[in-house]
Parts: structure tokens; sequence; C-alpha cells
């Protein structure tokens, strides 16, 4: 979940620490912002649609409804928070990501408590609307909770929920991995992910109105307490159970896909956790800037045979006859020219003709 650092190679660890620690905050502020806003939008849904009765005489219509609130919903999320912190919303999705060492285990449980805690902020406002209603009794409609037994429209034991929960996490955290790879399109991921969603909860809104995320069945329960407080263990416990499951499962089908560990995603960047050793690839020449290290006029280095040219050149022109100096025309120089260094004296020429 780390970004690179922008600190300088020279800069103090601590400043380094205290960068890394403002994105990781601000990470986690999306994912409890993403959390609370799936609960809101998509428990209130199942509240007004199943706790009011809201779908008439036709329940498939009520769990359509429902089952496309929250995949929109979480479409929609994908787009606004994505960039930032990913777009998990789901402790599930977030023990995947740790298990395929997208994440370290610190940036994790920031996640995980971020999307709790969110998802508590997302019941509570959904019951103070929900109070804005005379009609609204929280022992008889609830938040939209998950449960088993009476609790579910199919009136399924335990067992079938844990294993209906086991298995379509599984499927979405499977479908969540892979279309989450380098270089993804956020549009196309949006997408997916929303239907992958949507699709779980049509399969099992019936069975125990679909969890697939804990946060989404944690603060509904908290807030909401009742039966359905009882029963929340099986939806903390399943859909983690699922996400290992799954993420076992895609790393076996698809090693390829996990060949690069260290990284975070973030709708299309694959960021480099370690801020010192970016710095340090930073640091290196890049090609076409490599400097020569030959001293000039040594042999082999630039400009080293006009340097010699030159010094033959002269050698011969301080040979003549009498130490006289010759221009470059081979003409001797008329007497008090000088030398050639410019001093105003005369030159070698006019002493050796005077003598």
């Amino acid at each position: 979940m780390t970004l690179r650092s922008t600190a300088g190679a020279g800069e103090p660890q601590a400043g380094r620490s205290m960068k890394l620690d403002s994105v990781i905050t601000r990470e986690a502020i999306a994912e409890m912002f993403g959390t609370a806003a799936l609960v809101f939008f998509g428990a209130g849904v199942a509240t007004v649609t199943f706790g009011f009765r809201a779908f008439g005489s036709s329940v498939a219509a009520g769990v359509i409804t429902t089952a496309l609130a929250f995949g929109l919903v979480l479409a929609a999320l994908v787009a606004l928070i994505g960039p930032i912190s990913g777009c998990h919303v789901n402790p599930a999705v977030t023990l995947g990501a740790y298990l395929t060492n997208r994440l370290s285990i610190a940036d994790a449980v920031a996640y995980w408590i971020a999307q709790l805690v969110g998802a508590i902020i997302g019941a509570l406002l959904l019951l103070w609307v929900m109070h804005a209603s005379p009609f609204y009794f929280r022992s008889r409609i609830g938040l939209g909770a998950n449960g088993y037994g009476s609790l579910s429209l199919l009136h399924i034991s335990g067992g079938g929920a844990f294993l209906t929960e086991v298995i379509i996490t599984a499927v979405f955290v499977m479908i969540w991995l892979s279309v989450t790879v380098k270089h993804a399109n956020m549009a196309v991921a949006g997408a997916v992910i929303g239907t992958a969603l949507a699709v779980m909860n049509l399969v099992a809104i019936p069975i125990d109105y679909a969890s697939v995320n804990p946060a989404r069945s944690f603060g509904p329960a908290i807030v909401g307490g009742g039966q359905a407080l009882s029963q929340l263990w099986l939806f903390l416990i399943a859909p983690l159970v699922g996400a290992v499951l799954g993420t076992g499962l895609l790393m076996l089908l698809e090693p390829a896909s996990f060949a690069e560990v260290g990284g975070t995603w973030r709708l299309g960047q694959f960021r480099a956790q370690s801020a010192i050793s970016q710095s340090a690839a930073d640091e290196q020449p890049r090609p076409g800037a490599v400097q020569s290290t030959t001293a000039p006029g040594a042999p082999g280095a630039p400009g080293a045979s006009q340097t010699a040219a030159r010094s033959a050149s002269e050698s011969q022109q301080g040979s003549a006859p009498g130490g006289t100096a010759q221009p470059p025309s081979g003409r001797p120089r008329p007497p008090g020219s000088g030398t050639e260094s410019g001093s105003g004296g005369p030159g070698l020429l006019g002493r050796s003709q005077s003598g």
C-alpha cells in the first residue's frame, strides 16, 4: 500500500516514514468512506425492499433491485476511490491482496480497521435516516442484515449459509484479483467487479441476504442488534475462508500472474514498496549519459589524436636551425616580431640574427 518516497537520498528516514504514514492514512480514510457508502446504499435498499416489504408481490423484483444496488455502488466506488486505495471495501478482498503480496500485514490491518469502522458509520447513518419514518421499528425491520434460519427467505440452515458464503466469496475474490492485475483498465475493472458482486447477490440474497463482505455484515448487525448479531460470527468467518480458498486456487491456476510481488495495485499501477530501493535505482546512470573517466590527452581519450598532432607540429617548428621558430607558412618571422606567446620584447629570431 505504500508509495514511492519523494524524499531524497540524503533525507532522514524519519522524513520518509512521515510521508509514507500520511499515504497510509489517506488510503485508510478512502476505505472507510467507501465501506460506509456501500453499507448505506446497499443495506439501505435491502432494508427498504425486504424490511418494508417494498417488493410487493414479486420477491424476485426485490432480489434484483438489491443485487443491482450493491453492484452499481461498488462499480462507482471503484472509479471514485480506486486510484487512492484500490477500492477493497471488503476485508475478504484485503485478505486476498495480502496473501498475494500486494499489501504488507501492517497495511492490511489498517485497511481492516478502516473497513469495519466505515461499516458502522454507514449503518449508523442508515439508522438515522430510517428513524425519520414513523413506520420504522428496528426490532422488526432491522437494517438489511444477513441471517439464516428464520431470518432467511428460504430458512436455510447455518451449514448451508456457511457453504454459500465460502463459495461466492471465493469466486468474487478470484475475479477481483484477476481484473486488478498490472496495467488494469479502471473502467473495465469497475464494470467487472460491480457485475460480479451483483451476480453473487442474485444467487445468495434468497439464501442469507448475501454477505460476500464481512464489513457489510458487521455494520448492520452491530447497530441493528437482535438475532442478526448472534449470527454475525458466520458472516465474519465464512467470507474469510472463501477468500483464502479463492486466492489459493487462483495462484494455482495462474502462477504467472503472481510472479511479481512486493507491490500494490492502484488501478493500473504496480508501485514498488521499497522507497530506498527506488531511490537507489533513480541514482543509476541513464543510458547515453555515461561520462568517460579517461584523462584528457591520454591514449584513447577523446581529442587525444588532435593534441598529439599539435604537439608534433610545435616540436617541428621549434627544431629549426638556430632554434628559430618557423611560422605555419614556413617563412621566418621578421626581426622584433616577438615570440609566439605575444610578449612585447625581441624574439629569439631577432637575437640570433643580431648575433
